[in-house]
């Protein structure tokens, strides 16, 4: 196995650190990112090389952290398939809009492609205990994987995080807390607990190596359209590793000279009640202030403050993109449109950006011929409480209708 691994870099102030060592961001509190080398990479393979293995999240391991096949940790993450949304698509006006399900990945969402890179690496650094707030399905994804790899887990959610995520960080051994208020009060909680107990903080972008497992949906992207990407790609963003991950994979191929022609319109979507880089955006700023009284039935992206904000407008902008909010009434309609239009159960977090698609329509951000691909970020089967929906009781002697 070879990794092109070369240095890790603050993208403010330009420092760099050793990626042969644990740690968290740059002195300057900014998140780190991994650099590769990607001019030997270039001369040394092509993109070939990668169609030569079989779908997955390390079919790409050229460009990520790993160095050592024996410490990866997986359980047959990445490989999800884009899926065209005719039903919605027609509602919308959109001829060509696409659908990338990452709730087919293990824990039934995308944060298993964090966790399988981030505990893999931390395992090969030799970290023995790791520790992060979550709104819950990266506490469960992080869980699974630490579970697999023989690490102590330490998680802390809000105390309203979903029944289901915390049942699963309990069944996969880790040690679950809840907390009173939000995930920023999760994660003081974490940051302090973690520098008591020596436990290495790997809440989001706190640590170089998840963001590494996102970026692969964009390297994935690249090969389902052929090189040619979509339009635009809109993204339900909380902490917005995601985003950056795939803006950085774009980054990263147009570098190797692998992709040419334009990058994809990054398209930003949160509720409305809890909008912070939404409210950033409009107002011309480069961070975004804290979203006081966050709210949303939508659990993956209620982040009232995300340390990589900055990095998440920068793409947006540079991408020619947008920020757009909905409200809870609109996921939640459209979370069963999408269900009996085209037979996919999403979350509601992917309720979202497909909501998104017709905002971005009507701006004119994107035409009616144009490819757009809407991320759908979990599996809605986690979630079947919020539809509210139950079956109809038949009366003695009734029969279906």
């Amino acid at each position: 196995m070879k990794s092109y691994l070369k240095t890790l870099e603050c993208p403010r102030c330009g420092k760099t650190y050793d990626p042969s060592k644990l740690v968290n961001t740059c002195e300057c509190g900014t998140p780190l990112l991994v650099r590769y080398d990607l001019e030997t990479l270039k001369k040394e393979a092509g993109p070939e090389i990668w169609k030569t293995r079989r779908r997955g999240l390390w079919r790409y391991k050229e460009l990520l952290p790993v160095t050592d096949e024996k410490n990866i940790v997986s359980l047959g993450e990445g490989g999800t398939p884009v899926l065209p949304m005719k039903g919605m698509g027609k509602v919308y006006g959109l001829k060509n809009l696409y659908l990338k399900d990452e709730g087919l990945n293990p824990t039934g969402t995308f944060k298993a492609r964090g966790a399988s890179v981030g505990v893999s690496r931390a395992k090969e650094l030799g970290a023995k205990a790791l520790a992060m707030p979550t709104a819950g399905n990266a506490g469960a994804a992080w869980a699974a994987y630490s579970a697999r790899a023989g690490l102590k887990m330490v998680v802390a959610m809000p105390e309203d995080a979903p029944v289901t995520t915390q049942a699963e960080c309990v069944a996969y051994g880790a040690s679950t807390y809840l907390v009173r208020g939000l995930i920023s009060d999760a994660g003081r909680v974490v940051r302090e607990a973690s520098q008591r107990h020596g436990w290495f903080e790997v809440a989001t972008l706190k640590e170089p190596y998840r963001i590494e497992g996102k970026k692969t949906m964009g390297l994935e992207i690249w090969e389902d359209f052929d090189g040619k990407m979509p339009a635009a790609i809109i993204y339900p963003t909380g902490g917005g590793v995601g985003l950056i991950g795939m803006w950085k994979a774009f980054s990263e191929l147009k570098a190797l000279g692998w992709l040419s022609g334009p990058l994809p319109k990054m398209v930003v979507v949160q509720a409305e009640g809890c909008a912070p880089i939404v409210r950033a955006y409009r107002e011309g700023k480069n961070r975004a202030e804290f979203f006081q009284g966050a709210c949303t039935i939508a659990a993956g992206i209620r982040v009232p403050s995300a340390l990589g904000d900055f990095l998440v407008l920068d793409a947006v902008r540079s991408s020619g993109g947008t920020c757009v909010s909905v409200s809870d009434g609109e996921i939640l309609d459209t979370w069963k449109e999408v269900a009996r239009r085209d037979g996919m159960l999403i979350c509601p977090e992917g309720a979202a950006a497909v909501r998104a698609a017709k905002i971005v329509a009507d701006m004119g951000l994107i035409g009616p011929d144009d490819p757009v691909l809407v991320l759908n970020t979990g599996a809605g089967m986690k979630y079947v409480e919020l539809l509210n929906e139950k079956a109809r009781k038949l009366e003695e002697g009734e029969l279906p209708e």
